[in-house]
C-alpha cells in the first residue's frame, strides 16, 4: 500500500491532526510527517494512481516518474530541517499553514493532469500567505495582500490557460506543450508569476522578508520551485525561456547589490538563482534538464541555510538591515560559519553543493553554442559571488561593529544549519547519490582541473572587484523602488479614478432611474387623462402666445378628473403596456 500513498496526504492530515495535540506532540508530528513522507516518496513505483472523475475528465492526483521524485525528496528533506529549525514556535496556526503549504507543493510536484495542479497551485496561494500574516505586523498584512493579489492575478491567468487548452485539445494532460497558442501562453505566464520572472517578480522580495523567522525559511523552497518543475514538465525547450531566465539571473544581482535588507538580499537572490533554472529549461537538452533539476534541489538546501542564518540574526537581535549589524562573529561564530557555508554553496565554490549543480546549465549551453548564455550566465555567477557570497556575511557578521552581543540561536536552530551544511558539503565532495535521482543520466564531472581553474579565477574576480569598489557598496538607509511600486501606486490611483468614474455613473442612474423617473412616472399615472389634457393645453398656449386663459382651463380638467371623468380603463393599460416594455428592455 504504502507504494501508492501520496505523500502530500501525510502533510495534509498532518495540519489537521496538529491543532488535537499538546505541544510535545505537535512537535514530534512536524518532524515525523517529512520524515515519513521521504520514506514513501522513496518507496513509489513510476506510474499514476489515486484516479478520479471530474467534469467529464480521467484525472489523476498521483504521477510518479524520476522528475517528480526528484522534488519530493528535495521537499521532504528541506521540510524537515526547517520544522527543526521552527521547533521553538507553541502556536499551531503557523506550523498547519506550512504542512498544508508543502503538502499542497508536493500535490502540485505529483500531479498528474492540469485540473488537479491547479487545485493545489490554489491552495499553496492561499496558506502561504498566512505564514507572511503570522508576523502580524503592518507592513507584514500589506505585503500579503499584495502577495495574494499578485497570485490570484497568475492563478487566474493559470486557470484562463488550462481552459482554452482544454476547449482546443479536448484533454487536460500535463506534458510537455508542442503548439504555441494563446492557452499555453496564458498557462506559461501563470507559471511564471510563481517562478517570480519580471516584472512579476516584486511579490517575492515584498513578501518573503515579511513572513515570520521561520515562515520567510520555509517559503524560500515551495512556490518558485514548484514553477520550476512546471516549466520543466510543461515548457523545456521554449527559447523564450532563455531570454527570461537570462534577465531574472541579471535583474535579481542588480537589486540585491542595491539592498540594504539582509533578508530582501537573499530574496532578490532567489530571483537570480531561479533564473539559472529557467535559463536551462529553455535551452531544454537533457543535460540542461538534468541541471535545473540539480541545481534546483541544491539550491533549496543551500538558500534555506542562508535565510536561517538571517533569520537566527534577526531572532537574537531584531534587526534586519546591514546598516544595523555587523561585528555578530564575536557571538555568533556557529552561525557565521553556518551562514559562510551557504554564501559559499550559492557561489559554486569548489567543494560545495552549487560547484556540482549550477555549472550543468552553464556547459549544456556551451555545448548547443549559446555563446551570448554562457556570457550572461558566468557574470550572473561572479555577480552572485558578490552579493550573496560576500555581500552577506561580510556586512551582517563583519564590517562595522555596532555593539550588538546576542548570543547563539536556540540549539534546534543550529541543529537545522548544521544539517543543511553537511548536505551542502556533502553534495559538494559526492555528487553520484544527487545524480542518481536527476531525469536524465548525467556526464558530467565537475573537478577537471581546467574548470576548477577557471572557477577559482572568477570568484577571486568578483572578491576582488568587491572589496576594490567597498566604497561604493557600504549600504546606507536607502530603499530600493522595484516594479512594485506600480501596483503601490498605481493600484490606489486605479482605484480613486475607479471610485469617483465608476461610483460616480452609480450615483447619476440611482438619481436618475430609482428616484427621478419613478416618481415622474408615479405622478403622471396618479390622474394620467387630466395629464395628458393639461399637458397638450400648454403646448397650444405655449405655441399660440396665449397664456392668459391657461390656470382656469387646467383647474377645469383637474374639476372633470375629481369628478371621474376620464375613463380609468386605457390608461390602466398604458401603464401595463410601459412597464411590460421597460422589463423587455432592462431585464436580459
Amino acid at each position: 500500500m504504502i507504494d501508492t500513498l501520496h505523500p502530500a496526504l501525510l502533510f495534509i492530515l498532518g495540519a489537521g491532526l496538529l491543532w488535537l495535540l499538546p505541544l510535545a506532540g505537535r512537535r514530534a508530528l512536524i518532524l515525523l510527517v517529512p520524515a515519513a513522507a521521504f520514506v514513501v516518496i522513496t518507496q513509489l513505483e513510476p506510474g499514476s494512481a489515486w484516479h478520479y472523475r471530474m467534469f467529464g475528465f480521467d484525472l489523476a492526483l498521483l504521477r510518479v516518474d524520476k522528475l517528480s521524485k526528484a522534488f519530493g525528496y528535495v521537499f521532504t528533506i528541506n521540510a524537515f530541517a526547517c520544522f527543526l529549525f521552527a521547533l521553538h514556535l507553541k502556536t499551531r496556526h503557523e506550523h498547519s499553514a506550512a504542512l498544508a503549504y508543502i503538502g499542497a507543493s508536493l500535490g502540485a510536484v505529483f500531479a498528474g493532469d492540469l485540473i488537479s495542479l491547479y487545485l493545489f497551485w490554489e491552495v499553496m496561494a492561499v496558506t502561504s500567505t498566512f505564514l507572511v500574516l503570522a508576523r502580524n505586523t503592518e507592513r507584514a498584512n500589506g505585503a500579503a495582500f499584495r502577495y495574494v493579489m499578485v497570485h490570484i492575478f497568475g492563478g487566474l491567468c493559470l486557470l484562463a490557460g488550462i481552459l482554452l487548452q482544454v476547449q482546443a485539445s479536448g484533454s487536460v494532460a500535463f506534458d510537455g506543450f508542442d503548439l504555441r497558442s494563446l492557452p499555453t501562453y496564458l498557462i506559461l505566464l501563470g507559471f511564471l508569476v510563481n517562478a517570480a520572472a519580471p516584472p512579476f517578480s516584486a511579490w517575492l522580495s515584498d513578501a518573503y522578508p515579511e513572513a515570520t523567522v521561520t515562515g520567510g525559511v520555509i517559503m524560500t523552497a515551495y512556490t518558485t520551485k514548484t514553477a520550476v518543475y512546471t516549466l520543466i514538465r510543461g515548457f523545456a525547450g521554449w527559447e523564450i525561456l532563455m531570454v527570461v531566465g537570462c534577465v531574472m539571473a541579471i535583474y535579481g544581482i542588480i537589486y540585491a547589490i542595491l539592498e540594504n535588507d539582509m533578508r530582501r538580499i537573499l530574496a532578490y537572490s532567489i530571483i537570480n538563482q531561479v533564473g539559472f533554472m529557467v535559463c536551462g529549461i529553455g535551452i531544454g537538452t537533457a543535460m540542461a534538464i538534468s541541471g535545473v533539476v540539480a541545481h534546483a534541489f541544491c539550491h533549496i538546501i543551500y538558500k534555506a541555510l542562508l535565510w536561517m542564518s538571517a533569520g537566527s540574526v534577526l531572532y537574537m537581535t531584531g534587526k534586519s538591515k546591514c546598516t544595523d549589524l555587523g561585528g555578530l562573529y564575536k557571538t555568533m561564530p556557529l552561525t557565521m560559519i553556518f551562514g559562510t557555508i551557504g554564501a559559499l554553496a550559492i557561489s559554486s565554490f569548489p567543494g560545495l553543493s552549487g560547484y556540482t549543480s549550477k555549472p550543468m546549465i552553464i556547459e549544456a549551453g556551451v555545448h548547443e553554442g549559446l555563446y551570448w548564455v554562457w556570457l550572461v550566465l558566468e557574470i550572473a555567477s561572479a555577480g552572485v559571488f558578490l552579493h550573496a557570497g560576500i555581500k552577506f556575511p561580510y556586512f551582517v557578521f563583519f564590517a562595522k561593529d555596532n555593539g550588538l552581543r546576542p548570543g547563539e540561536p536556540p540549539r534546534h536552530m543550529l541543529a537545522a544549519m548544521a544539517l543543511l551544511a553537511f548536505f551542502c558539503l556533502f553534495l559538494g565532495v559526492y555528487p553520484q547519490p544527487l545524480y542518481a535521482v536527476l531525469p536524465f543520466e548525467v556526464d558530467f564531472h565537475a573537478y577537471t582541473f581546467e574548470h576548477t581553474l577557471n572557477q577559482f579565477q572568477l570568484l577571486m574576480f568578483s572578491a576582488l572587484a568587491f572589496f576594490l569598489l567597498l566604497p561604493l557598496l557600504k549600504r546606507t538607509e536607502t530603499i530600493s523602488i522595484d516594479s512594485d511600486w506600480f501596483y503601490r501606486r498605481g493600484g490606489r490611483l486605479f482605484y480613486g479614478l475607479a471610485d469617483k468614474a465608476l461610483n460616480g455613473l452609480n450615483s447619476w442612474g440611482d438619481q436618475l432611474f430609482i428616484k427621478r423617473i419613478p416618481g415622474l412616472l408615479a405622478r403622471f399615472f396618479e390622474e394620467p387623462g387630466s395629464n395628458v389634457q393639461k399637458h397638450g393645453l400648454r403646448l397650444l398656449a405655449e405655441a399660440a402666445g396665449d397664456e392668459s386663459e391657461l390656470r382656469q382651463q387646467e383647474e377645469r380638467i383637474e374639476h372633470r378628473s375629481r369628478q371621474g371623468a376620464y375613463p380609468v380603463g386605457t390608461w390602466v393599460l398604458l401603464a401595463v403596456v410601459f412597464l411590460t416594455a421597460l422589463a423587455v428592455l432592462v431585464i436580459p
